[in-house]
């Protein structure tokens, strides 16, 4: 049985099962959901605790069989916890997980501690085992969008909120801007505002002046923030991957990729294939069909063929060639980049309403 992380806790309530699994790439949620399976554990008499970690294709599993089936010397019933950091236990690991799944008895309670899993390990006979033993909980980033939300509700936590109506609103805007992608530092920055002020309302400037700009940008969350049009959200993440030292080459190639799947889907549109057809074709998956689906209608052949000029020449940039008429420095070649898709992508034209996007160059 899956559960999503903000499940687990009323799942727990209603009786603990014999064996969780935990899986994702999110630490915060992760540490958190298995805290909390220790602590319900805990309460439930489960009181020694053992811990395997899987590392190599040597690891003795016989070990971890035999902890399971050996009675405690100090307590009748035991914790154990099986870690598995690269998400693949191996052949003998695979055979030994759905061996310890069989033989799971009520004195024993097992956590399994696994990153973010693909479809291909989702659907192995070892993740079966240990879903059908019990309860796996997966753990999944918090999306911008989201972000707001889950601050609001982590503040109510300790007491404190954000003032009602649009100022709340630009409070946490705020806040989710500054700690985007990185759970673990809102998490610090939460317990900042915690020590620093009372219960109760917080107004905009406090949390100005307590949070901090700990933002980690994904460079794939870079795109939806371009197709979607987000102009001031997308410089802002080109700003923080170059300052996190990201590969201008990757950046390059994820922007280039985008604008390459965009013509793919106009052209499959345009020699009367549907939709989602179109999409699959273009090997668009996700998030980015709805904001492919969006952008593509707004695009002529011209601004296509323009953008996919463009991404050839910020190629050569970033691998070292020179252009007459684009900037020498890699980082502001991809800047112009992101620019002239976000102009494109404008559903109002400049000079009817719309503030031109380039206008935001010198920002």
């Amino acid at each position: 049985m899956q559960v999503r992380a903000d499940q687990l806790d009323p799942q727990l309530g209603r009786g603990l099962r014999p064996l969780y699994t935990v899986f994702g790439d999110e630490p915060l949620l992760a540490q958190e959901a298995g805290d909390a399976i220790r602590a319900a554990a805990r309460a439930a008499g489960y009181v020694e605790r053992k811990v395997f970690t899987v590392s190599g294709a040597h690891f003795d599993w016989s070990a971890v069989i035999g902890a399971a089936q050996a009675m405690s010397l100090f307590a009748d019933r035991q914790l154990i916890e099986i870690r598995i950091p690269s998400g693949k236990p191996g052949k003998e690991g695979s055979d030994a997980l759905q061996r310890y799944c069989e033989q799971i008895n009520d004195d024993v309670l097992t956590l399994v501690q696994l990153p973010r899993l693909d479809g291909q390990q989702l659907k192995s006979a070892w993740f079966g085992a240990l879903d059908g033993a019990g309860v796996s909980v997966r753990v999944e980033p918090v999306e911008r969008k989201a972000l707001p939300a889950w601050i609001a509700q982590r503040m109510a936590r300790q007491d404190q909120r954000v003032q009602p109506g649009e100022a709340g609103q630009r409070t946490l805007a705020f806040f989710a801007d500054r700690v985007e992608g990185n759970l673990l530092a809102a998490h610090q920055e939460l317990q900042k505002l915690a020590l620093l002020y009372p219960a109760g309302t917080l107004d905009f400037e406090q949390v100005e002046s307590a949070v901090l700009n700990v933002a980690r940008y994904d460079v794939f969350k870079l795109g939806e923030a371009l197709l979607a049009g987000q102009a001031a959200r997308a410089l802002r993440m080109l700003d923080g991957l170059r300052a996190e030292g990201e590969a201008a080459v990757l950046v390059h190639w994820t922007l280039a990729e985008d604008i390459r799947a965009l013509r793919r889907v106009k052209e499959a549109l345009d020699a009367g294939k549907p939709l989602p057809l179109a999409l699959r074709e273009a090997r668009v998956w996700g998030a980015k069909e709805r904001l492919v689906e969006r952008a593509v209608p707004l695009l002529s052949d011209h601004q296509i063929a323009h953008l996919i000029e463009a991404a050839s020449i910020c190629d050569g940039l970033v691998k070292g060639l020179r252009h007459p008429d684009w900037p020498a420095e890699p980082w502001e070649g991809l800047r112009r980049l992101a620019l002239m898709l976000l102009e494109a992508l404008q559903p109002t034209r400049p000079g009817r309403g719309a503030m031109p996007v380039l206008a935001l160059r010198a920002g």
